[in-house]
């Protein structure tokens, strides 16, 4: 059986951000990586152009096994967790294997939501959630002349339009009145419709499928106003739903997602989650939907290296965050005023750039962009923010 003091389960962003936060606190520490998926960490955002062909799978790595190795990390892929015992801290694999764990994250993210629509299951189609999803689909976009899209969100607008590019005839079928209704109001929602359908993709607004059924070599799809859609291809993008399926029994609470506190911790100590699979508090309801605003891997790394009850007090993350000010808001590469002169105006404008300055002769935007973003007080709860000089951005062009 295999020991390690951090256990990740899930190799996209949530879980990656958390590694490079534990590594920056603990540079030994045992830290363990396991996902089901069969290849190397990547986005989900790159999916629709491996499925365009834009980008080649083997490109789309955020890291390679160099870099975990370089970062002294075990890297298991091709293996899901099937079952956490929280009390022996054990998480058991498909393969069979344990692992004991000290600190365990939970960043499994969430799989595509099936609709309970008749003779689904029954037919061949495709989802897009993974890799091997988007490499499937690539590889069919050749033989289909006529696809059926069911969703309209931006799985499903990314799909049809990579369908329509490459030729085929493209039906999307929406229960909501218009596409992306999740994402934009109304009015922009008009103006996407019609540069779909200008490509002459069929919109089917406000309509639900009530059966599917294999008709001889095609996909024959039925909606409740009596449509008929045959297709070669159908795609299902009606959503996605967090994966908890493994912790039963794990003593985990979950709700939509797993329910997590403001540091990514679980109801059972030792164990944290981010990402689409944790359900966060929202800032106006006592939960935030789990997909909507997806807790920080970054922030359950760091306080997985502290340690349950091990948090840094008050003053403490106050002087922490200011340091972190400190560091932001200094003049990029150093600007030493010259003497006499004074923050902001035509004097104040008259500074010179230290001999090491990497942005010297660049426009002033690129260095100060983010400075100019930050705001004093911001993020330092009730401690007034550090002092710093007044540089106004309009001085730098004179």
């Amino acid at each position: 059986m295999t020991q390690t003091e951090y256990l990740i389960v899930g190799a996209s962003h949530a879980a990656l951000s958390a590694l490079q936060a534990i590594r920056m606190q603990d540079a030994e520490g045992s830290v363990t990586v396991v996902t089901r998926d069969d290849a190397l960490p990547y986005s989900p955002t790159v999916l629709p152009y491996v499925v365009s062909g834009r980008s080649a799978p083997e490109r789309v790595a955020l890291k390679d096994g160099a870099w975990f190795e370089k970062n002294k990390i075990g890297f298991i892929r091709g293996a899901a967790v099937t079952a956490v015992d929280a009390a022996a801290k054990r998480a058991k694999l498909s393969s069979g294997e344990e692992i004991a764990y000290g600190k365990l994250l939970l960043a499994t993210g969430a799989a595509p939501l099936l609709p309970p629509i008749p003779g689904l299951k029954d037919v061949k189609f495709h989802v897009l959630r993974t890799l091997a999803d988007a490499v499937g689909l690539h590889a069919a976009l050749p033989q289909t002349k006529q696809a059926v899209v069911l969703g309209a969100g931006l799985v499903g607008m990314h799909a049809a339009e990579n369908l329509a590019k490459a030729g085929a005839q493209v039906a999307v079928v929406e229960m909501q009145p218009r596409v992306l209704a999740g994402y934009f109001d109304a009015e922009a929602s008009a103006i996407i419709e019609a540069a779909f359908a200008a490509k002459g993709v069929k919109l089917m607004l406000g309509a639900k499928v009530s059966r599917c059924e294999t008709a001889g070599k095609t996909i024959r799809v039925m909606t409740d106003g009596g449509a008929t859609l045959d297709a070669d291809l159908l795609l299902v993008a009606a959503g996605v739903a967090p994966v908890t399926d493994y912790l039963a029994g794990s003593g985990v609470d979950i709700d939509r997602g797993i329910l997590v506190d403001d540091s990514m911790r679980t109801s059972v100590d030792g164990i944290w989650a981010a990402g689409d699979v944790a359900q966060a508090k929202g800032f106006l309801q006592r939960r935030e939907n789990a997909q909507r605003h997806p807790p920080r891997g970054r922030r359950a790394g760091q306080d997985r290296r502290h340690g349950h009850g091990r948090r840094p007090g008050r003053e403490a993350l106050a002087r922490r965050r200011a340091a972190q000010h400190l560091h932001l808001l200094r003049p990029a590469g150093g600007l030493r005023r010259q003497p006499g002169c004074r923050g902001g105006g035509a004097q104040g404008s008259r500074r010179e750039a230290l001999p090491e300055d990497r942005h010297a002769g660049q426009p002033p935007h690129r260095h100060l962009r983010h400075q100019r973003a930050l705001r004093p007080g911001r993020d330092v709860g009730d401690h007034p923010a550090p002092h710093r000089p007044r540089f106004r951005a309009r001085s730098f062009h004179r």
